[in-house]
């Protein structure tokens, strides 16, 4: 029986190998390894795949959210209103810059914020919604939106797992103030190292993300504010132009995976899709009341599987000084304890993806 690995990341590499070479070795050879052409092209490139005015690398996702809200001018003190299921580094980056995280549980289906249940939680330090379109689904934008308006708030997207998915048939990349993405490797659009960007039809924002993100400069040696060092490098930005021309196909094969996933599986529950969605399927994510026995075993079987996130944030003991107790945010304390991510990516074959469902079939309907 064959290993089957979670994400084969070399697969995603061979299958380019010859254009990533190329793109490495062109840069390499230009002796421009700071900014420059390749990293303008890529980033006009992607701006207009997301359907977004401007764009600007950076050096993380996380260092993208942070720079967004600095963007924004978030204070010390200042609120700001979170998932309370998500991957961390969204919590991270309001605290980064002073701010408070205010978490606010999920819609239980679509494992993205509630849209229904953030008003309850602005107060008049509330400043912004981080909008997290989690395992590649979109949020539900619009009433996010319409209640931003209302209390004068900013809408940063945290897209760092949603490279082409769409909303309402618009790709993400610019509903909200300012949108921010990942490159790491294992993400749909991933570089062969760290990497970020922003999207944005707000010149104001994108412009001011660059100077931050460049000592807090627009021209060398005048520092018009307190900025840090994080540029998206030449070398990624021309292995990521690369891969940009293969995201659409990339995406459909997830798509073809996923829809499969949820026919033939049985026993767990599977992705809910709102009629409005279109997800690009960074994770599929089932859910089992014996999620750690079902891992185990498909372990035991050669199919690795992973956890996202086996801690709320508000458990974690980075934020022990928020005084949340375990129970306060039983929505996401469920979901950490009974979601599994299965195999999925671009190159994964039809009969790897028939051994798991066999398997996860079996060994649901023996537990």
């Amino acid at each position: 029986m064959a290993h089957i690995p979670f994400l084969d990341l070399r697969a995603s590499y061979v299958a380019l190998q010859a254009d990533i070479d190329a793109a490495i070795e062109r840069v390499l050879a230009s002796g421009w390894y700071i900014q420059g052409p390749e990293l303008a092209q890529f980033e006009q490139a992607f701006a207009a795949y997301c359907g977004a005015d401007h764009c600007v690398g950076v050096a993380s996702g996380l260092d993208a959210l942070i720079l967004s809200l600095r963007a924004l001018d978030l204070k010390q003190g200042d609120e700001v209103i979170v998932p309370s299921h998500t991957f961390i580094a969204t919590w991270l980056a309001v605290s980064a810059v002073g701010g408070v995280p205010i978490p606010v549980e999920p819609n239980p289906n679509s494992y993205n914020l509630d849209p229904d249940l953030i008003e309850a939680a602005v107060t008049p330090n509330t400043r912004a919604i981080i909008a997290v379109h989690l395992y590649g689904q979109p949020a539900d934008l619009d009433p996010i939106l319409t209640i931003a308006k209302k209390h004068n708030l900013a809408v940063v997207e945290d897209a760092a797992q949603a490279h082409g998915a769409e909303y309402k048939s618009r790709r993400i990349g610019a509903h909200g103030d300012i949108v921010c993405w990942s490159f790491y490797p294992g993400k749909n659009l991933g570089a062969m190292g760290d990497g970020g960007a922003i999207t944005s039809n707000r010149a104001d924002l994108a412009e001011r993300v660059r100077s931050l993100g460049n000592y807090g400069s627009k021209k060398k040696y005048v520092n018009d504010e307190q900025g840090t060092n994080s540029r998206l490098d030449p070398l990624q930005a021309a292995v990521l132009a690369v891969k940009l021309k293969h995201l659409d196909a990339w995406t459909k094969r997830r798509r073809e995976i996923a829809g499969r996933y949820t026919h033939e599986l049985r026993g767990v529950v599977t992705p809910h899709v709102p009629n409005w969605a279109n997800p690009v399927w960074h994770l599929y994510v089932i859910r089992h009341p014996k999620r750690d026995d079902l891992m185990q075993q498909l372990a035991d079987e050669g199919i690795q599987t992973l956890v996202h996130y086996p801690i709320a944030p508000h458990c974690q003991e980075a934020y022990r000084d928020l005084s949340y107790a375990k129970g306060d945010f039983p929505i996401a304390e469920t979901l950490a304890n009974d979601m599994l991510s299965l195999p999925i990516g671009p190159q994964m074959s039809d009969d790897h993806q028939t051994q798991v469902i066999e398997t996860v079939n079996r060994l649901v309907d023996a537990l």
